[in-house]
């Protein structure tokens, strides 16, 4: 467990990229189930520890997440989430350089359930959901043997499902080691999706005091970037 804060109220932990946000169907690790058995490993006792879920993040995701210890906390962190007051920044890797370095994307996204995959329409399809992001480049390299690559720096202004890799694919700019976005990419087996939340804030939901983290990724082809791994 890497354990950004703790106390009696909320947990705020880094998921590393490859478990699930919530308690797993599967016989896969998922986030729920490791933080309940730290913080028996702490108290022990014989009831189960409760752990909220406020957001969740993608399996391949990688990211600062806060879950509530208590149900109070969940309720106060669930209705900032519902308005708006939980702020998450996301850094990705992209393959290309786009022509500007800060833009916004507004689309209209359609999921299907069936395939699990979401994708741009027109703005009057049934069921299609509007769609807003910013994203700012902070460094361009090529890195061989994939040619040039971008990390940006992305800010939601709405929660889609895989709103960043639909609208960054759809624009010509898809995430490195996106296989669901960007079936072509040269990845080799056990790459993982370039994509990290690693900006969350949010009022503490019993003091109110405001709580900033920032955890910058470690992993994979995040490391070929000098704001990651300054010299």
């Amino acid at each position: 467990m890497h354990i950004l804060y703790e106390d009696s109220h909320i947990l705020v932990v880094w998921k590393p990229a490859g478990m699930e946000s919530q308690e797993s169907r599967g016989l896969g690790a998922d986030m729920v189930s490791e933080i309940r058995k730290f913080i028996h490993s702490r108290s022990p006792g014989p009831e189960v520890p409760y752990v909220g879920v406020i957001h969740r993040l993608d399996k391949p995701v990688s990211g600062i997440l806060v879950y509530a210890r208590t149900k109070k906390a969940a309720a106060s962190l669930s209705k900032q989430l519902a308005e708006q007051r939980v702020k998450k920044d996301y850094l990705a890797v992209l393959c290309g350089k786009p022509v500007d370095n800060v833009d916004k994307f507004v689309d209209y996204l359609l999921k299907d359930s069936r395939t699990n995959r979401s994708s741009i329409v027109d703005k009057g399809i049934t069921g299609a959901k509007r769609a807003a992001l910013s994203y700012e480049i902070l460094e361009s390299r090529v890195v061989e043997p994939y040619g040039a690559l971008s990390l940006a720096r992305i800010t939601l202004e709405t929660g889609r499902h895989h709103q960043i890799r639909v609208q960054m694919a759809g624009h010509g700019l898809p995430l490195w080691g996106d296989r669901k976005y960007h079936p072509g990419g040269s990845f080799s087996a056990g790459q993982n999706l370039a994509l990290a939340a690693w900006k969350l804030s949010f009022a503490h939901p019993v003091t109110g005091k405001q709580m900033n983290f920032e955890q910058l990724p470690e992993e994979g082809i995040f490391r070929q970037f000098r704001f990651v791994t300054p010299c």
